[in-house]
């Protein structure tokens, strides 16, 4: 039975893949900071799917917090099958008006983390296979803050992961959803409904996190779900940057 360990798992993307992967009869480990929440899903997981469910509390932006995840990812008398790195978070645009250490951690969280459990995964999916799955965003085609280029980083990162690891049996994949009703935006405090975003825009997270396990089945480098999606995506290699950038700027993605 595959083992896949997910960061960010208490809410969210993270929570959905867990959901699906439980359905698929996968042995779970689960990351996040808070670990009231884990074990909340950890239960209902076990007893929905008779699957076994890890809890692992861990705070991705420290460093502690980060090696003892990869520590558990290097394990090879328990292997991981499947990385999905999803924890992350949002910031406001205007990055002057920010404060730097809270950019510092975000680049921690969204880059370093993420390239780290990818570096101790690796370690032993080299030698017997295995997929990664880095959430991305379709705001890494555009210019948008620091978060954009977190993003661009992870997707540019992971194409070529995915074919430099290939041939040793290991795919490597950037989701790249847009707009998906998660508990995201809550968080920034961005009530429903108060996201300045058009409704057709929004993305269900179930089929988000469907789409994306279709596409890492079968090795693709890149997952954009939806075809609306598809479409921003191939709009933003033709439109100026200035311009895409201005759109950019509503909301968050």
């Amino acid at each position: 039975m595959p083992t896949a360990l997910i960061t960010g798992a208490s809410a969210g993307l993270g929570a959905e893949f867990a959901r699906q992967l439980a359905r698929r009869r996968a042995d779970l480990v689960l990351v996040a900071r808070s670990e009231e929440s884990l074990s909340a899903l950890a239960g209902e997981l076990r007893g929905e799917w008779g699957v076994a469910v890890e809890v692992l509390p861990a705070d991705l932006s420290e460093e502690a917090g980060v090696e003892r995840v990869a520590a558990r990812l290097r394990d090879r008398d328990d292997p991981i099958d499947l990385l999905v790195n999803n924890a992350g978070f949002g910031l406001p645009l205007q990055f002057a008006d920010n404060d730097i250490e809270d950019e510092v951690r975000h680049l921690r969280v969204h880059v370093e983390a993420s390239m780290r459990l990818m570096h101790a995964a690796l370690q032993t999916m080299r030698r017997r296979g295995g997929r990664i799955i880095n959430v991305a965003s379709v705001a890494g085609f555009i210019s948008r803050s620091t978060y954009s280029a977190c993003k661009a980083w992870l997707i540019d990162f992971s194409r070529w992961a995915n074919t430099a690891y290939g041939p040793d049996g290991v795919s490597v994949t950037a989701l790249c959803p847009g707009f998906t009703h998660t508990s995201f935006h809550e968080r920034m405090g961005l009530a429903v409904g108060e996201e300045s975003v058009p409704t057709f825009l929004w993305l269900d997270a179930r089929d988000v996190v469907r789409e994306g396990l279709r596409d890492a089945a079968r090795g693709k480098s890149v997952s954009i779900p939806s075809l609306r999606y598809k479409a921003v995506v191939a709009a933003t290699k033709v439109l100026p940057r200035s311009f895409t950038a201005a759109i950019a700027r509503r909301g968050r993605v």
